[in-house]
């Protein structure tokens, strides 16, 4: 499970540089939506989309984990593929269920998110990152 969770990969030093900037970058901008969604949380929202009729208030807490709590993982590249894994399920769930019937064209976001994460989550935390550190690899 620790190989799993903190492997880092195996990556020469620019290739890191690259996964370094593609962790920061869509981790920091995903916290940008949750965040507010963080803040409905705390202020007891109820109007969230139930998809899997699990309640209103366990799905938006199901989603401030990933979008906000597992990318402040990705970011500083703790358990990197657990954390992107999370978040490519909030995506896939956000573009594909939640506004299946929407364009395209109002769905790209999300579908960015999930390919950005799902590469993240396939090649690892990159060698700057605290998996690597963990790890020892």
């Amino acid at each position: 499970m620790k190989n799993f969770l903190f492997n880092s990969g195996s990556h020469k030093p620019l290739p890191s540089i690259a996964i370094l900037i593609l962790r920061a970058s869509f981790g920091l901008l995903m916290l940008t939506h949750g965040w507010p969604k963080l803040m409905n949380l705390i202020q007891g929202s109820s109007s969230f989309p139930d998809p899997f009729n699990i309640g209103s208030k366990t799905s938006l807490a199901l989603v401030v984990f990933a979008e906000f709590f597992c990318a402040i993982l990705v970011v500083v590249g703790l358990g990197t593929r657990f954390a992107a894994f999370t978040i490519m399920i909030a995506m896939f769930v956000a573009s594909f269920i939640i506004n299946a019937s929407h364009p395209v064209a109002d769905r790209e976001m999300s579908i960015l998110y999930l390919a950005a994460f799902t590469v993240i989550m396939m090649l690892g935390a990159g060698s700057y990152s605290l998996d690597k550190a963990i790890s020892g690899k």
